[in-house]
């Protein structure tokens, strides 16, 4: 599909100077109607200014979409994904990455209900998020043109970007610029939502640079943290969450919650080196309290009800499906197949966890449930009536019959 076909074009707009700029970019490179889309991921921040923003530019009032997906986000993308215990190399818990297909599903459901040929975002072409949005989308609607200006454009810099928005009438925040006015380049990269908040660049790019203090937005330090511990109870009902200290709350409230024990003990911050899709390594620092919290909780009641094998062969799949949801696979058949097998796990992941939060720690101190599969008469170190000490000889011995058979064989 050539430029002059594309009639309207769904943006994933935040109101930001990067999509700013890209919603006139499109409107002049594509004389086409745009159609914004500002998705409220419990990123901390207003979007209600970007509609304000968006008309500024010109866009009709019905072509303005802001939308509150937060329970969408929790219930139907962070928690299947916490089932599973998903992490990306040992330590990336994947905040950015369970969004996109969110997005990317928002986008088309708009981009159908108005008639638009094409979706555009503002992921650059050196990162994973570009394969995210993308993969999304033509999962989604095979016929999709997907628009990524940053692979098309000249502004391949932060001064020709402010340099095009000072041209082009665009609103400049105070952040962008220097007190006298000139182009200033923000600290960081970030990316924000109910799971977490990330940083990366400058600063950050050599990754024996200890990240700055002022840097972290979230989380006390851990040395800034309460000096007396707190405890909580969190309740588990099929592998999720769904009380905090006996108390209910929907998916995203509990989130909440849970972001603000952590951010007031210290919990959740991490600095990685990753390794992106596209081929370089990339240092990220990462901030996700609640998300911290719920991982230790979820295997802390999985230990008690989930049966030995199926626990083993969960925690053998989780690396693969870990990495589908990493690069950008959420909406294909190997990570649907993987969910079903995880959530066939959880039908009897249910009780309560006990956990202590002191300085950045998250410690399991008590779990129990009605469906535990622990068994005090079988696992006591004291005297019992269920367990033959005596058949452990034949066991071991099978056991070992291959070793002792090669060893015969070899002397």
């Amino acid at each position: 599909m050539s430029k002059k076909d594309v009639k309207k074009v769904v943006l994933a707009y935040s109101g930001g100077l990067d999509t700013s700029i890209i919603l006139k970019w499109l409107q002049d490179e594509y004389n086409a109607e745009v159609i914004t889309f500002t998705a409220d991921l419990g990123q901390g921040e207003e979007v209600e200014p970007a509609r304000k923003k968006a008309l500024a530019c010109g866009i009709k009032p019905e072509n303005i979409f802001i939308l509150d997906i937060k329970e969408e986000f929790v219930k139907d993308y962070v928690f299947p994904m916490f089932r599973a215990n998903a992490i990306y190399e040992g330590e990336y818990l994947l905040g950015t990455s369970i969004a996109r297909p969110l997005i990317a599903k928002k986008q088309i459901e708009i981009a159908n209900k108005m008639g638009a040929d094409a979706v555009a975002h503002g992921a650059t072409g050196k990162g994973n998020d570009q394969v995210r949005f993308e993969l999304g989308c033509l999962a989604l609607r095979p016929d999709i043109k997907v628009i990524a200006p940053w692979r098309e454009w000249d502004l391949n810099s932060r001064e020709k970007l402010l340099a095009y928005a000072k041209e082009n009438g665009i609103e400049i925040s105070q952040k962008h610029v220097d007190e006298n006015g000139n182009p200033k380049i923000s600290p960081y990269s970030m990316d924000a939502n109910l799971l977490h908040i990330s940083y990366e660049g400058l600063h950050l790019e050599n990754p024996n640079n200890e990240p700055e203090k002022s840097m972290w937005l979230w989380t006390n330090s851990p040395e800034e943290a309460p000096d007396e511990a707190e405890y909580i109870t969190i309740e588990y009902k099929n592998g999720d969450p769904t009380a905090v200290n006996g108390e209910a709350m929907s998916p995203a409230t509990l989130l909440k919650k849970l972001n603000d024990y952590g951010n007031k003990h210290g919990i959740g911050r991490v600095d990685i080196v990753e390794n992106r899709y596209v081929g370089m390594k990339a240092r990220g620092c990462y901030e996700t309290p609640g998300g911290t919290i719920m991982l230790k909780a979820h295997r802390a009641i999985e230990s008690i009800c989930l049966d030995r094998e199926a626990a083993h062969l969960k925690d053998e799949l989780m690396p693969r499906y870990a990495k589908l949801i990493y690069q950008g696979y959420w909406f294909s058949p190997e990570r649907e197949m993987l969910q079903a097998a995880i959530d066939k796990t959880q039908e009897f992941v249910e009780g309560t966890v006990k956990l202590k939060l002191y300085k950045g720690n998250v410690t399991v101190v008590g779990r129990d449930s009605s469906k535990s599969l622990y068994n005090d008469a079988y696992s006591t170190f004291e005297e019992d009536e269920v367990y033959n000490q005596k058949d452990a000889e034949g066991f071991i011995k099978l056991n070992a019959l291959r070793f002792i058979i090669a060893g015969k064989s070899r002397n």
